[in-house]
């Protein structure tokens, strides 16, 4: 019996881009993991709360059927 039938979580890795072979658990699969870093910003901006990120976009490969599921790092998302 796989943990997934269980609990409805899997395990997932990430290929390529900033946060190769980070691993994780996900439930229901989803076709896109967004992975964010903060950024620096140099002056502090007028308004509270007012942050910048990186942002990354990993897709599913849906050629994996079993845990770890696989996420490719997408070069051409923001």
């Amino acid at each position: 019996m796989d943990s997934s039938d269980e609990t409805g979580w899997e395990s997932a890795v990430l290929d390529g881009g900033p946060a190769d072979g980070l691993r994780m658990t996900v439930t229901g699969r989803p076709r896109v993991i967004q992975v964010t870093f903060p950024c620096e910003v140099d002056a502090a901006p007028s308004w509270p709360g007012v942050r910048a990120e990186a942002v990354f976009v990993y897709r599913r490969d849906f050629r994996v059927k079993n845990e770890p599921l696989r996420y490719g790092y997408d070069v051409a998302s923001p």
